[in-house]
């Protein structure tokens, strides 16, 4: 780990410690560390306008205690990294939508999911990282996708869950999950935007495995930290201007675990199982009940499918 970093022990977890990385291009990303130095490194990437802390402390501490050290950070443009101001002209997301889903190129986004991808490899050069095993979910898996292809040196082994390779003519996201994720709340004060994203959670969470309190006290803690809605469509654009990665899944060499929950309504299994069929030797795993989180339920399984796969000599 880079001793010039100056980090300081985290606000919501005693085993994790926070510092910002400069990347040297214009974005700074708020990042978390826990774990010890000499242990294998697993670099966790979040999802669309996904704060870090949807990678829950649990989630990490179990990789922790199973031997590795964790890396999880706010993508640029959500959370405490830095947001990035839209200077070109307004663009027509249902019409970007539409050509997406028929695997038509579209452009004018800020940045797209390669840039996104260019942040963690440099995110991992100033930590001084070489090498690390990778877990992407759903937006993050997209982009760990990019990272394994573009960056193979920096990537061990992956992880991707309840993500996509967004390839042509896949089963579109169901409608209202996706609205209620990029759609605006009825109120912008904090109550309402709670009650916004209680609702999200309800949408896309795993079927009953919603803990309505630890929801509350979930929602209300993210929008203390940061809300920034702005960031959330940019990094919606990000997707819809980066495209198919097909082409890019037939690239990956390193061995690959793909996990989908079986409840997912928001990316249905198809989406899993097709980066799984596109990458050479990927395995894929569906997770019976489990929807578009990682509620604490599954924790055990997921995490102890992910350290047997990096563990493990293939």
């Amino acid at each position: 780990m880079n001793s010039a970093l100056q980090f300081s022990i985290s606000p919501y977890t005693p085993f994790m410690q926070e510092t910002k990385v400069n990347l040297g291009n214009g974005i700074e990303l708020h990042v978390e560390v826990g774990g010890k130095p000499e242990h294998p490194t697993i670099l966790l990437i979040m999802g669309l306008g996904a704060q870090m802390l949807f990678w829950p402390d649990f989630f990490c501490k179990s990789l922790i205690d199973q031997g590795f050290r964790v890396i999880r950070f706010d993508n640029r443009d959500i959370g405490l990294s830095s947001k990035v101001r839209h200077q070109g002209k307004r663009l027509n997301t249902m019409k970007l939508m539409g050509r997406f889903a028929l695997g038509l190129r579209n452009q004018g986004a800020p940045y797209t999911l390669y840039d996104m991808a260019d942040d963690v490899s440099m995110l991992l050069d100033r930590l001084g990282v070489s090498k690390a095993h990778v877990i992407g979910a759903s937006m993050g898996g997209m982009i760990a996708q990019i990272l394994a292809a573009k960056y193979p040196e920096k990537v061990e082994k992956l992880g991707l869950m309840f993500t996509s390779n967004n390839q042509p003519f896949l089963p579109p996201p169901f409608p209202k999950q996706l609205l209620s994720l990029i759609g605006k709340p009825e109120s912008r004060d904090e109550e309402g935007i709670v009650n916004h994203s209680l609702k999200l959670f309800q949408l896309i969470g795993s079927p009953g495995y919603i803990n309505h309190i630890e929801a509350v006290q979930t929602a209300r803690k993210l929008y203390q930290r940061s809300y920034y809605p702005a960031g959330v469509l940019q990094q919606f654009l990000a997707i819809l201007c980066t495209g198919s990665l097909l082409q890019l899944d037939r690239e990956i060499k390193q061995p690959t675990l793909v996990l989908h929950g079986s409840r997912d309504r928001l990316l249905p299994p198809s989406h899993g199982k097709a980066v799984a069929k596109a990458i050479s030797g990927a395995k894929f795993e569906l997770i019976d009940g489990m929807g578009h989180d990682i509620p604490a339920h599954f924790i055990p399984q997921l995490s102890g499918l992910f350290a047997h796969h990096f563990k493990s000599s293939y």
